[in-house]
């Protein structure tokens, strides 16, 4: 099968042979276009007879609608919209909210890239029926490919609104003509261009194994959109036409705000409060008539597309008539201003919207777009709150965009904890340039190196090196290598069920009993195919190992079932016996081990509830653990859990318990669901199907889930914080457990105590105090020991009279130990040290 270029390649020789065939040529001649050939190769329609280029910056030198300007109608960013959507609603399409820009419905990308990809995979496939038909919707898409070139070239942006006019329609209802015709009068009445103004390009586009012609349209050197028509599929056997053909127009609102307004930057056309703002704040002084000439030319330092960006700085500056030097002096202030505001907004977006700054995946590019920010403000000693400027971009953006003012405090919070691991950082860039500079010269490799293992940016490297008179080359791509090195997402192994179990293809479908009702234990069933130590049956009660949620055990027909995996639409247990096919068979589900892991189940929904109201709207489930022992449940959250918060979250966790409120679980079509309640439904990651099953406890918790769960909150009974732990930069894991397995805890914990408060010599409830006095004892020992001092003798006698030595050191700890994540964190603190503790005690 041809790769995605090849077949973009294919596709478009063969429609420049038959443009007729593939592009809306009807409504360019009824508009009087002619089709040329520019000298780059590209085929394009312009109404004018002298036009012999084809209208791109690269083939027209560079944007050039800054003087006289063909727009005859001014549109700031939320007007565009307004505007637009306003059109379209008149032209029948129906303007619906923006997606998230996390894209939490998905499990091959982490943030929104495309208006398209808010209705892949399943509306695009035809599996799940759109929101509306035809559609527009303003949404924000994140890509970090560009950072480099943010603030530099005047135009580029990693967090953009990408509005969309999109059609899912079966072949006899795909009119080209028409949608192509609706965005031209966009062009037309929108934005005020005439036909003059406008030239039409032939493309092709390949993608996710779907491709189709394409016609992108441009103004004075600026795309303005592209108009993707989806209409084959890629197969072993060649091209294949889809069922469902899809318009796929996507167009930036930043752009088109820019263009008509005919300003500098894209910057100051689309946040010209913020803009105004922060240089109120930083006063910088530029040359206006620098400014004024570099502006046009500004395109050719895009990184992505000169091969010599040294060069490229030296042709621009040499046709402005300035040195290189002055001409970095004025426009990189600048560039440094766009770029703290542009971050700041992407920001914005992406914490409003639940993700984090981190060390892996997405988070890992959000901590790029913090730090680089963080690092151009100390570069030039701005006095810039990054939380002010989010707030300022909320404002900016509440007309059609409220939702982005709601979570401000929680924005705030997180990117000052973000500043502050930014100071831990530059606290230990001196020790590692120092290390930097022993091994000679400071290489673009060990830049990366520092940023990628220790955060350290390239400014704060270039600071200390300057120190001791060490040149670093800091590349002006540098932010966009960071960002490949993280681009490639982390493969999961095929599990052992796909390897293991294959299953004839012909097997319908397993009915899963166990959705009804977790009390739903005995059922009957067929064989549909056995082996010597796994069957298939028609249906079953059996919960398979799913979602973190360990599988039930009990029998079928008296035979013992030790494992139940979920393989595709099947259901394999795992049970030794001699079954056949067609056989009918009886199964029982062991009712204790069900209830508890449903009350794991539910109780993870519930704390996830009280996590969010006590820690904030971040909060989303990042992962989940049930056995019959004990149940985790990850969670997104900035900073380590303390234990006063983590008592807060257990108490509200039990208020809802106690509340007795009703858990209803139900399935509905996904488009609905998505409708009602949000994409917040999808806390556990991707939910695949036409139909999902929604798990609603009482409004307070709403997912989209497929395990067993309880009738009332109260089921759960007492549920019990073990402990929390960080796993990541931006995932915290919180251990508890519930119901009988929680009572079983509570008398481990309470023999636990009562042991170490009978060697202790003291009552139950003095036994965390004891634990500190004696560990701020062993504190002082053990400083003394470090300084080299004899250990005061009284103090020594204090030690002794504590019962720490010998026998009685050895059984408190051996008794502590074992049980180390059910005690006070007091004494798990004491514990971490112990046998340090018992050597200087027996000094």
């Amino acid at each position: 099968m041809l790769s995605d270029k090849e077949t973009k390649a294919q596709l478009k020789k063969e429609a420049s042979k038959n443009p007729d065939n593939y592009y809306a040529t009807a409504v360019l001649k009824k508009y009087g276009f002619m089709r040329k050939r520019c000298t780059c190769g590209i085929f394009f329609w312009t109404v004018n007879v002298d036009q012999h280029k084809c209208g791109d910056s690269a083939c027209s030198g560079g944007f050039k609608f800054f003087k006289d300007n063909p727009a005859k109608k001014k549109l700031s960013f939320l007007g565009v919209w307004k505007e637009f959507a306003k059109m379209f609603d008149g032209l029948g399409y129906t303007p619906i909210d923006r997606y998230p820009l996390v894209a939490r419905w998905r499990d091959d990308m982490e943030f929104t890239i495309a208006s398209i990809a808010a209705f892949q995979p399943y509306i695009v496939s035809g599996e799940v029926e759109p929101p509306a038909n035809p559609l527009v919707i303003p949404q924000f898409c994140l890509r970090f490919g560009d950072i480099d070139n943010v603030g530099i070239t005047g135009s580029h942006m990693t967090c953009f609104n990408m509005i969309g006019q999109h059609m899912f329609v079966p072949p006899d209802k795909w009119n080209q003509d028409r949608v192509f015709e609706d965005i031209k009068k966009w062009l037309n009445d929108g934005l005020g261009l005439p036909d003059a103004e406008i030239t039409f390009h032939e493309d092709a586009w390949a993608g996710g194994g779907n491709f189709g012609p394409c016609m992108e349209y441009f103004s004075r050197g600026v795309e303005l959109g592209n108009q993707v028509y989806m209409l084959y599929e890629q197969t072993p056997e060649g091209p294949k036409e889809l069922k469902l053909k899809v318009l796929d127009m996507g167009m930036g609102m930043e752009r088109n705000a820019w263009f008509t307004q005919g300003v500098p930057t894209i910057y100051d056309a689309n946040f010209p409060y913020v803009m105004k703002k922060l240089r109120e704040i930083t006063r910088i002084e530029t040359d206006d008539e620098i400014i004024k000439k570099y502006v046009p030319l500004a395109g050719y330092l895009n990184i992505d597309e000169v091969d010599d960006i040294k060069k490229a700085w030296d042709s621009v500056a040499k046709k402005i008539g300035v040195s290189v030097e002055k001409l970095k002096e004025v426009v990189l202030p600048n560039a440094a201003l766009f770029s703290i505001a542009e971050h700041a907004r992407g920001l914005l977006i992406a914490l409003s919207d639940g993700a984090l700054p981190s060390n892996t995946g997405g988070g890992y590019n959000l901590r790029v777009l913090a730090r680089r920010a963080l690092s151009f403000i100390d570069k030039y000693k701005w006095k810039i709150d990054l939380g002010k400027v989010c707030k300022w971009h909320a404002h900016e953006l509440k007309g059609v965009f409220p939702e982005l003012s709601q979570n401000l405090d929680e924005v705030k919070n997180i990117i000052r904890v973000e500043k502050r691991k930014y100071e831990q950082t530059k606290q230990r860039g001196a020790q590692l340039v120092s290390q930097m500079i022993r091994k000679g010269k400071i290489t673009e490799e060990m830049l990366l190196n520092a940023y990628d293992s220790h955060g350290v940016t390239p400014d704060i490297v270039k600071d200390e090196a300057t120190k001791t008179g060490v040149d670093v080359i800091v590349p002006d791509d540098f932010y966009a290598k960071v960002s490949e090195m993280h681009e490639k997402k982390e493969k999961v192994s095929a599990s052992t069920a796909e390897k293991r179990y294959e299953i004839p293809q012909e097997i319908p479908e397993t009915e899963a009993l166990f959705y009804k009702d977790y009390k739903n234990l005995e059922f009957e069933g067929k064989v549909l195919f056995a082996k010597e130590d796994y069957l298939v049956l028609d249906r079953t009660a059996f919960y398979p190992t799913s979602g973190g949620q360990l599988h039930d055990v009990g029998t079928i027909n008296g035979n013992e079932v030790h494992e139940v995996v979920k393989h595709g639409p099947h259901i394999i247990h795992l049970v030794k016996g001699d079954f056949k096919k067609g056989e009918e068979v009886s199964g029982r589900v062991e009712f204790d081990h069900r209830r508890q892991l449903a009350q794991h189940h539910t109780s993870t929904h519930i704390i996830n509830a009280a996590a969010k109201k006590v820690l904030g709207n971040h909060i989303y489930q990042a992962g989940a653990r049930k056995t019959k022992e004990k149940a985790s449940l990850d969670i997104t959250h900035f900073d380590s859990i303390s234990d006063d918060v983590l008592q807060k979250i257990e108490d509200e966790a039990n208020k809802i318990v106690e509340k007795n409120i009703d858990v209803k679980s139900f399935f509905m079509p996904r488009t609905d669901a998505e409708k009602k309640y949000g994409m917040k439904i999808y806390q556990g990651g991707a939910v695949p199907g036409k139909q999902i099953r929604i798990v609603d406890i009482g409004g307070i918790d709403i997912e989209a889930c497929g395990g067993t769960h309880l009738h009332q909150t109260s089921e759960a009974g007492k549920i019990r914080i073990l402990k929390s732990s960080k796993i990541s930069d931006s995932i915290v894991r919180i251990e508890f457990t519930a119901g009988s397995a929680a009572v079983d805890i509570g008398k481990s914990k309470d023999a636990v105590l009562h042991t170490a408060a009978e060697i202790l010599g003291v009552s139950d409830d003095m036994v965390p105090a004891r634990a500190e006095e004696l560990f701020i004892k062993w504190k002082r020992s053990r400083k003394l020991s470090k300084k080299k001092k004899d250990v005061d003798p009284a103090e020594l006698e204090l030690v002794s009279s504590d019962k720490f030595k010998g026998d009685a050191l050895a059984e408190t700890a051996k008794i502590l130990q074992t049980q180390v994540e059910h005690v006070p964190k007091t004494i798990q603190r004491f514990l971490r040290e112990l046998d340090d503790f018992k050597n200087n005690a027996a000094k």
